[in-house]
């Protein structure tokens, strides 16, 4: 099924019942993905709604289950906190305050209305508390549902950590939730010699421990707590039953207001230092947890961002130019209108925004991938060929080597009289786009239509939470894709601090971020998005070594102590 094309809304509604793992969105199901692009209400605490909303449609309504200060429960805005709607027989009335609903009773409301409903539930359904309820409300009222099972924590969280449950020997798994254990459940696990899994809190672990050990487990027990676990946040400390409440006080792990945050806790030989020592994949990832500032759309950024998130770090998308339509639209008109009649041999798209300006206009004159018909298309790069792919269109020519205009014309064939019967290449472009890419097309004989399609402006500065984590160092590392962008970076938001590691994609840009009074840490080998990723994975892989060699505990750059400075480089 599309999930933009939505079969009508059954009469009585339908619930799906859905398990959204332990936190990273990447454990979700695929029919989960396809249950979130199909639903109109999602029904949600807030740390949930976080995992799914990606994935479901525009204009979904979001539920969040928690209480407001009133102890009222409220259908918000997507992506806001903010009371709006409430659902009453289907019908989304505006109202002011709210009447108490618990999410059972919000549930049913918006089903009984026919609406698509994804009740979401952290780690499994089969697990959550409540959710066996809701199922048998649906069952009483005659509204159809369906379970969509998830990864639950306790098996997702260890193998994140690196804490295998079972070996060859197949020695026993128990499970135990200690918020709810009796103390007949803790004999029961104290008495065995198996893996112990235990569901608790950051706060109550220790206790925990404790009563393991009261049970018949001995003191020197190793066990791993992980916090987080899934996310970039993540963190695991190792120790034993006897000494894990000194070991989290060393880390100088403090209580939360909240009571504790969750925690899993892995105790047996199989959660021994030196077995995670060898399996911690995801902790141990380049650039975990490192927050990465990227000046782009998120449009733009989507595969460069999913590469850095491969890396374990966290992309923030902050765009530095806004384009905009030229100021006069008839040389793109005449342009677009001899495209279609035959004037041209070649069309040469440079960035993906170009692509976005053709497209436009061919829609405002009815117009599709068709029109490219006998025409010869070009491409600078891979995300300019991928969004002309989107368009209808494959491209007939991508640079081979260096994805960028001189790229381009090291393939670009000379004009020849008698294989070409045009000698005309149109080129759509931003109107600062430098002329190396049409000297060099007159060099090899062809005729040059350099037309203005878009132009780019200095976007609108990030909201001030942004601007001061640039400048006070909460980034631990930005990526400088040209000139342009260190210099609108700097001029929407700020200078990044001292501490923030700096990452340019070429010389050019390398020398306007010192022009600027930025150290350069990385340079990608090529001028490549993605090269320049990969070569901030590589200083985050040498930056982690380094400290494990030196025996210093692996930190994050923005974790160094406040107001440290670095010293600029010499070279």
């Amino acid at each position: 099924m599309s999930p933009t094309t939505l079969p009508p809304p059954p009469e009585h509604g339908h619930v799906t019942f859905l398990g959204a793992g332990p936190g990273d969105p990447g454990l979700l199901t695929l029919r989960a993905v396809e249950a979130l692009a199909n639903a109109d209400v999602l029904v949600a605490e807030h740390e949930v709604l976080d995992v799914v909303r990606r994935h479901a449609r525009q204009g979904v309504a979001e539920v969040p289950t928690e209480t407001d200060s009133a102890g009222s429960s409220a259908l918000s805005a997507p992506g806001t906190g903010t009371p709006q709607l409430k659902v009453v027989d289907g019908a989304s009335t505006t109202v002011g305050a709210p009447a108490v609903r618990d999410a059972g009773h919000l549930v049913m409301e918006a089903a009984r209305g026919g609406r698509r409903v994804v009740r979401a539930v952290s780690g499994d359904p089969g697990l959550d508390a409540y959710a066996a309820e809701e199922m048998l409300a649906c069952v009483a009222a005659g509204v159809p549902f369906e379970v969509v099972p998830g990864v639950a924590a306790a098996v997702g969280v260890p193998a994140y950590a690196g804490v295998p449950l079972r070996d060859a020997h197949g020695a026993d798994v128990r499970f135990v939730d200690a918020r709810t254990a009796s103390d007949r459940c803790w004999t029961e696990v104290g008495a065995s010699d198996g893996t112990v899994v235990v569901s608790s809190t950051l706060d109550s672990v220790g206790a925990a421990a404790g009563e393991l050990v009261s049970a018949g487990r001995k003191p020197d027990t190793p066990l791993t707590v992980t916090v987080a676990g899934t996310t970039t946040r993540q963190r695991t400390w190792t120790a034993t039953l006897g000494t894990i409440a000194q070991t989290l006080k060393q880390a100088k792990v403090l209580p939360s207001p909240d009571g504790g945050r969750p925690v899993i806790a892995v105790v047996g030989e199989r959660s021994a230092p030196a077995q995670r020592d060898r399996l911690s994949w995801f902790e141990s990832k380049p650039m975990f947890g490192w927050k990465v500032l990227v000046p782009r759309t998120r449009e733009q950024a989507a595969s460069l961002s999913d590469q850095l998130r491969s890396y374990g770090a966290v992309p923030h998308e902050v765009p530095t130019i806004a384009v905009e339509p030229p100021r006069t639209p008839q040389q793109m008109e005449r342009a677009v209108k001899g495209l279609v009649t035959g004037r041209y041999e070649w069309i040469a798209f440079t960035s993906v925004n170009a692509v976005k300006a053709v497209r436009e206009k061919f829609e405002e004159y009815g117009l599709d991938a068709r029109a490219f018909a006998g025409i010869k298309v070009a491409a600078v790069g891979d995300q300019t060929a991928k969004a002309l792919i989107a368009f209808g269109v494959k491209p007939d020519l991508v640079p081979s080597g260096e994805q960028s205009a001189a790229g381009l014309l090291d393939d670009w064939p000379p004009y020849d009289p008698v294989f070409d019967p045009i000698d005309r290449v149109f080129l759509p472009r931003a109107d600062i786009a430098t002329e190396t890419l049409v000297a060099g097309l007159i060099d090899l004989g062809w005729e040059v239509d350099d037309v203005t399609a878009y132009r780019t402006v200095r976007a609108s500065p990030p909201p001030a939470e942004t601007r001061e984590a640039i400048k006070g160092g909460g980034f631990d590392a930005v990526l400088f894709t040209s000139s342009s962008t260190v210099r609108n970076l700097v001029g929407i938001a700020g200078k990044p601090h001292n501490v923030t590691v700096i990452a340019c994609i070429g010389p050019a840009t390398a020398k306007t971020a010192e022009e600027h009074g930025l150290r350069v840490d990385v340079m990608a080998p090529e001028p490549s998005v993605h090269k320049l990723a990969e070569a901030l994975a590589d200083f985050g892989t040498r930056r982690r070594l380094a400290a494990l060699e030196a025996g210093d505990p692996v930190t994050r750059p923005s974790e160094r102590r406040p107001g440290a400075r670095r010293r600029r480089s010499t070279t």
